[in-house]
């Protein structure tokens, strides 16, 4: 733990505050593999939400005052030059100097902000920040959705799109587990600082979309790509996401302290991480996902990060020692293959099979602290 613990210190927090834009706004949206940052790169919204999330729960960790300037200057980025001032909501991306760059709309985005937004009023105590929340799952609640949940992809005045920012392998999803997942996550950190009736019915509606049509019962597994009605289009078994979900769902019933749910919800986490460690946990580490039962045994930087969290999370909640195990195995496979030991630098994006580090960008608009920060960050408050 100590280890992990001067990692998020030493290594993570001094990369990413290295990162700050003094001149423009917000952080840097670019470093590529030859560790040479674009500072003429586009700014992706999501990016300057989970940099907000991370730095307002780092300051909520470990209470330094920088921490939490950190945090308000990604705010202010946030707030003036990520938002439309016409048609509401987060853009997709913005210039270098914050003008409106990809104007699209998406699900996922508004979701990363409300769970950036929560944490930074609970880190600030800034009103604004909350109500501005509130303003954004008003809108996903009013303009995202329809008769069976979520839509995802929306052109600046929110008429729906094509879900090209969210669809992979070949298929076009007009729902998605992923979104869902999110919407849920951000849901939680909002009913958790500020408790409310309907944002706790939209967290108990996501869990029933969950049992009755995410899980595979069948195939113990979340399905990924969705047409409109939940009916699923691609066999595929997404790992990371599966052990991401099985901690957050867990998470978000601890905080809506409801017996129903989690009687119901509870089993199905279990089991989803259970198989996740019998299928996918291989050499030290969790590989990528399996289509059509064929496995990308690609390592990636997120994937191995949630493997640590989900892993510990279960052998909290069962006791069961081969998770904990299972978990320091992943953070020695992290330490001797995805940690960056070049000066300047952070995590690697992903390893291949043997080990050897894939040539793609250090940061950029999906490349974030969100996953490796808040694994060492859940780890602190889980066992320090």
């Amino acid at each position: 733990m100590e280890e992990i613990g001067r990692h998020l210190t030493e290594k993570i927090i001094p990369f990413w505050e290295g990162l700050k834009d003094e001149e423009q706004g917000g952080y840097y949206g670019y470093m590529g593999y030859d560790l040479a940052v674009d500072k003429t790169y586009e700014k992706g919204c999501i990016l300057n939400s989970r940099i907000l999330w991370f730095f307002s729960n780092a300051y909520l960790l470990l209470g330094e005052e920088h921490l939490r300037e950190h945090a308000r200057h990604a705010y202010c980025f946030l707030r003036e030059h990520c938002l439309d001032p016409e048609y509401g909501g987060v853009y997709w991306s913005v210039t270098c100097d914050g003008q409106r760059k990809d104007s699209t709309k998406h699900t996922y985005n508004q979701a990363f902000a409300i769970y950036a937004l929560a944490s930074y009023y609970d880190a600030a105590g800034d009103r604004d920040a909350l109500e501005l929340a509130y303003e954004l799952q008003n809108l996903i609640e009013e303009k995202c959705t329809d008769a069976w949940g979520y839509l995802e992809a929306f052109n600046r005045r929110f008429e729906p799109e094509d879900n090209e920012k969210l669809s992979e392998n070949g298929v076009l999803a007009e729902k998605t587990m992923n979104t869902l997942l999110h919407v849920f996550e951000a849901y939680t950190e909002l009913y958790r600082v500020s408790p409310d009736e309907r944002t706790k019915e939209c967290l108990c509606r996501m869990l029933d979309t969950v049992e009755a049509k995410v899980y595979n019962r069948e195939l113990g597994r979340q399905e990924v790509f969705f047409d409109r009605q939940w009916n699923s289009l691609l066999d595929l078994y997404s790992y990371g996401h599966d052990i991401e979900a099985a901690w957050l769902l867990d998470r978000g019933l601890s905080i809506l302290q409801d017996s129903v749910y989690t009687k119901k919800i509870a089993p199905i986490t279990a089991e989803i991480a259970k198989n996740i460690y019998e299928r996918a946990f291989v050499e030290n580490s969790l590989l990528n996902e399996a289509e059509n039962k064929i496995p990308d045994t690609t390592r990636v930087w997120w994937v191995q990060a949630e493997t640590i969290v989900g892993f510990l999370n279960e052998y909290q909640k069962h006791g069961d020692e081969k998770y904990r195990e299972a978990a320091k195995a992943v953070w020695g496979y992290i330490q001797s293959y995805l940690i960056d030991p070049r000066e300047g630098s952070e995590w690697f994006w992903a390893v291949d099979a043997k080990g050897n580090p894939l040539e793609k960008p250090i940061v950029e608009p999906w490349k974030c602290p969100y996953h490796n920060g808040r694994m060492c960050m859940e780890v602190l408050r889980r066992f320090g």
